[in-house]
């Protein structure tokens, strides 16, 4: 990060740094800086802060040259078009509909640069501790490496490591598959249910989901079930377990720490489930661990042979390609299937490393979600893929992006002078244009992401329509995103006799951001390749924001406060005695805690049994 420089030689450096810069951009940029020597706008800059470098300035200055424009006119420019669209071993992105010109990206760069990005991307790969909070590494990228590559930590090459895991995956996944391994009545494991919470959850859900309708992915589950339990509500736990039967079921525990208190409630909920049924010794057969510590596992009753490891260095939101999604999503879809998903996140990790910034996916995205946050002022993101596989890719990136990125002080620790993160959400097109599409045409401006494949895993196409289901939806993929752009203006609505009362309620201001991204399929490849691409973005704004993306202390505070209300709850059941002042609860937390005890219409507790109908869903008499 620059230091703040005696005024001439601001620009002395400027005008040294941009020498390679398109020339307006670096005649942009040297103004800024005589700007700032000649009104003194800054006071000492805090020590690492982006917002307070002359490129972050160039940029917010640079916004007033944007606002003199409209989408409509930058895409009838098709040099500037072709320009903006990449591409990169079939994963197609077109940028054109984003807010910017040549001038922008190349500011854009310049921060880049200003901010390390480079250095911090080589950092990552390299296996520094750039978790400085909690002194670890960042490797996701290393659960995916291939059996040649070579990335080490404290000295030490991981990659065997992995791989070590990986192929006691692939041996014990083919094992339950071909029926080897049986269950302890001798019948084979036909049913999966992975339990988990964030990371160990919504990443290996979004994977399952993109690929339970690919006809070949789809081919290699059949007759298998996988099932996610998450939440500790009772009515999670009855839809995890509709139909199942013990005797052809396996659960799998996915807790790094193997303490967290959502899993290990329902680990010890499912292993009465099965205990109850099949007896103590269902546990060897019927129940495996993702963790790192082996000691509660073992005091759990799972056999440590059956505990597949991972590392202090995957954090959990970034863990699907580790044993927390392969074990189980090897057992539903064969190692085979789940190693080219692997692979496809590999492909990009390489790219995202060593391609330049002006073609790399990632670092543009990055970019341009920096740009659209902290300078345009846009807070939000869309992610509407026109692909139902993909039903469960915003739910994912939520976490990844708003737990990685949520920070309010910077990686040094100093109150960030600006807002990071953004706030995603998202639904697969057709659904999300008659939810939420209102608001992003006619109201608030957020920038969209518009994800599309060109071959569906599935086709309908009727004798009779003009185009197929998936040409229906597609058209849609394109529309929307014109639509956004172009708008509707009162001089148009007018020439179609639009009543003058209307033309207010049916006016499209147009100009809203938005990026077209294509795969030309969704099979086990690509859908590595898109969490892959995510993944990086994320990291790329954490970068240049100088935020530490891997870290997640804002998670804790609730689960502490959480553990009090839990030792009042069954103090106040046990004695038969409400919630008091004595607790130490504010009054709006007592007054709610006794109205939902009264609501129970208990106190407190009966003898000591377990309450665990055979069939949770059955209806009451």
């Amino acid at each position: 990060m620059a230091e703040k420089l005696p005024p001439g030689l601001i620009c002395a450096c400027l005008i040294d740094r941009n020498r390679s810069a398109a020339p307006a951009a670096a005649k942009q940029t040297k103004a800024i800086a005589e700007k700032i020597d000649a009104e003194t706008v800054m006071g000492p800059p805090p020590q690492g802060s982006i917002a307070y470098t002359t490129p972050w300035q160039a940029l917010k200055e640079h916004v007033k040259e944007i606002d003199k424009t409209h989408l409509r006119d930058l895409l009838a420019e098709e040099g500037r078009t072709l320009a903006l669209i990449k591409e990169y071993n079939g994963i197609y992105c077109d940028f054109s509909r984003q807010r910017v010109t040549e001038q922008t990206l190349e500011l854009l760069y310049n921060l880049a640069r200003e901010a390390q990005l480079q250095q911090k991307i080589d950092a990552m790969f390299k296996g520094e501790k750039i978790n400085t909070t909690e002194g670890r590494p960042v490797l996701h990228v290393a659960t995916r490496a291939r059996r040649d590559q070579k990335i080490f930590v404290d000295g030490k090459d991981v990659v065997p490591d992995v791989w070590k895991v990986l192929d006691k995956i692939k041996d014990f996944s083919n094992k339950v598959r071909s029926g080897e391994w049986l269950g302890v009545t001798g019948k084979p494991i036909k049913n999966v249910v992975a339990v988990g919470i964030g990371g160990s959850f919504l990443g290996p859900l979004f994977v399952h989901t993109a690929l339970r309708t690919d006809l070949t992915a789809g081919a290699a589950a059949v007759g298998r079930r996988l099932r996610f339990l998450a939440n500790v509500d009772p009515i999670d736990v009855a839809r995890a377990l509709d139909q199942l039967r013990q005797e052809e079921t396996m659960v799998v525990i996915i807790s790094k720490t193997f303490t967290t208190a959502e899993t290990m409630l329902n680990a010890r909920t499912l292993r009465t489930w099965l205990t109850t049924e099949l007896g103590e010794a269902a546990v060897a057969k019927h129940m495996v661990a993702v963790s790192t510590n082996i000691e509660l596992v073992t005091a759990f009753g799972i056999e440590p042979q059956n505990a597949f490891g991972f590392w202090d260095w995957v954090g959990g939101r970034y863990s699907v390609c580790s044993a927390v999604g392969m074990l189980p999503l090897s057992l539903q879809y064969g190692f085979d299937m789940m190693e080219k998903f692997l692979m496809g996140a590999n492909d990009v990790d390489d790219h995202f490393a060593r391609a330049p910034f002006e073609s790399n996916l990632p670092v543009l995205l990055g970019l341009l979600s920096i740009w659209n946050v902290s300078f345009l002022g846009y807070p939000a993101r869309a992610i509407l893929p026109y692909c139902q596989a993909l039903a469960k890719l915003a739910p994912h990136i939520q976490q990844v992006s708003m737990e990685s990125n949520g920070k309010g002080v910077d990686i040094n620790g100093k109150p960030l002078p600006f807002d990071a993160g953004e706030l995603d959400f998202g639904e697969p097109g057709t659904n999300g244009q008659h939810s939420f599409y209102q608001l992003i045409h006619q109201g608030r401006v957020v920038p969209c992401d518009f994800i599309g494949i060109v071959r569906s895993q599935q086709s309908v196409y009727l004798k009779g329509e003009i185009v197929s289901n998936h040409d229906e939806l597609m058209c849609n993929f394109f529309a929307q995103a014109d639509a956004l752009a172009y708008g509707k203006s009162p001089v148009e609505l007018r020439a179609q006799n639009v009543p003058d009362h209307l033309i207010p309620h049916r006016s499209f201001t147009g100009n809203r951001p938005s990026l077209s991204i294509m795969l030309p399929e969704l099979s086990a490849y690509q859908v590595g390749q898109l969490l892959s691409l995510y993944e990086h973005r994320v990291a790329v704004q954490g970068f240049v924001w100088g935020v530490n993306s891997f870290d997640q202390w804002g998670v804790e505070l609730g689960k502490v406060l959480a553990s009090k209300v839990r030792q009042k709850m069954n103090e106040t059941r046990t004695g038969n005695r409400k919630i008091n002042a004595a607790d130490a609860f504010n009054p709006s937390t007592m007054f709610m805690i006794n109205k939902y005890l009264e609501g129970k219409n208990v106190l407190t507790y009966p003898e000591p049994r377990d309450v665990f109908p055979g069939d949770l869903l059955k209806p009451k008499d």
